[in-house]
């Protein structure tokens, strides 16, 4: 590296204070690339707040912890440096989609104690039972029916009216909190598998309407990083120039968005339950067993993460992998066999990720049963307060000490 490019980059870093406390960069900084810097690994507070159920209780109606500032603490003591928060919010509506005062508020508690403890904060809207993500994109959400111009107008009047309310209710907090504008587009794979291409025209109106909306709100919205989706948040679709996924425009100019992608590759390992491999990588495979991965290994994370480097990461948007995870499962007399696979998968995919540009953030669900052969996404025993799965921490903190950032 040049003398020069020595000195850009220390003054890309250098941080500076406002009078209201936001956190800024000088002109030859991207704040986005600045911020994503110091937000990896990060944690899911999974299957929590996105939850169906009534009122405050829909906290703890898919898992059985209240979230505490203990368990933050906790989780910021393995190494988190920022924490997504998956959130439903139209399901906490009323009838003319003002979003309820009590579960607005307990949400707040909640980022206000990642933010005490020096986390980064990734708030988005979740699944909410489907209201823009399946039904925005399909009519019917059992067999694919093509959406009309009326209901895109409808749905994006719906995400404004809903991103302007918690954009205003926010708008007083700094560049520590991030908005992520949807969860899984179109992911329900068997009605969208085959129809990226067709769909993402329509998702780019959805971002666009989002980035919108925020920052019209006001306050602190204008600096705000924002986190737009990927095509079903696909790798493969979001670098294809088939597809042809773009970024949103900025009314602030560049530098204050993010990309996001989910990774779970290969299925087969991570999350398919009854029949699902259960060996991962170069030098794990056990001999002549019928669990052993028949792709998605190394070689293929590779070039995914290489891919999505130089399509966004160089072009000035750094990438969140808002989640990734495997199953940790029971299999008996092979169990060092797959801890060894669960260990090396997180390492390779934590360190790739980190390496081309992209902040890995681990899901996390609180369900402390591995199920035998079918296996948990649960790392953290958020009920007593210690590491459920040594094996899944172990392979995230070696990939993140294995690698660097990107210049």
């Amino acid at each position: 590296m040049t003398l020069s490019k020595i000195l850009l980059s220390v003054l890309c870093v250098c941080l500076s204070m406002t009078v209201e406390g936001q956190v800024k960069c000088n002109e030859n900084c991207n704040p986005a690339k600045m911020h994503a810097s110091r937000m990896y690994p990060g944690w899911n507070l999974g299957n929590t707040l996105e939850a169906i159920g009534e009122g405050l209780a829909a906290e703890t109606s898919w898992q059985n912890t209240r979230t505490t500032r203990d368990i933050i603490g906790f989780v910021k003591r393995q190494g988190f440096q920022s924490v997504r928060i998956p959130c439903s919010w139209d399901i906490h509506s009323d009838a003319q989609g003002k979003i309820d005062e009590e579960w607005l508020a307990r949400v707040k508690e909640i980022v206000d104690d990642c933010i005490r403890e020096g986390l980064y904060v990734v708030l988005n809207d979740h699944w909410d039972n489907g209201w823009i993500e399946v039904k925005g994109f399909s009519k019917n959400d059992q067999s694919f029916e093509k959406v009309d111009e009326q209901i895109i107008q409808a749905k994006i009047a719906r995400l404004k009216d809903l991103w302007m309310q918690l954009a205003t209710a926010f708008k007083g907090y700094d560049e520590q909190l991030l908005f992520a504008g949807l969860n899984e587009p179109f992911q329900q794979y068997n009605l969208f598998h085959d129809k990226h291409q067709e769909l993402t025209p329509i998702l780019l109106r959805y971002n666009q309407a989002f980035v919108d909306a925020v920052r019209a709100a006001g306050g602190k919205n204008k600096n705000r990083i924002l986190v737009v989706q990927a095509p079903s948040v696909n790798i493969s679709s979001a670098v294809s120039e088939e597809v042809g996924f773009s970024m949103p425009v900025d009314p602030v100019g560049k530098g204050r968005l993010m990309v996001e992608v989910h990774y779970y590759e290969p299925w087969d390992f991570c999350g398919q339950e009854e029949g699902g491999k259960w060996f991962w990588g170069h030098g794990n495979h056990v001999p002549g067993d019928t669990h052993n991965c028949e792709w998605g290994e190394e070689n293929w994370s590779a070039s995914l993460f290489a891919a999505m480097k130089k399509k966004f990461y160089d072009q000035g948007f750094p990438v969140i992998m808002g989640e990734y995870g495997a199953n940790w499962r029971e299999v008996g007399p092979l169990q060092m066999a797959h801890d060894t696979s669960i260990k090396a998968w997180f390492k390779d995919i934590t360190g790739k990720a980190v390496s081309n540009g992209c902040v890995p953030m681990l899901w996390d669900i609180n369900f402390t049963n591995r199920n035998g052969e079918k296996g948990t996404m649960t790392v953290i025993d958020r009920a007593d307060l210690k590491v459920f799965s040594p094996v899944v921490m172990d392979g995230i903190t070696e990939g993140v000490r294995s690698v660097s950032w990107p210049d």
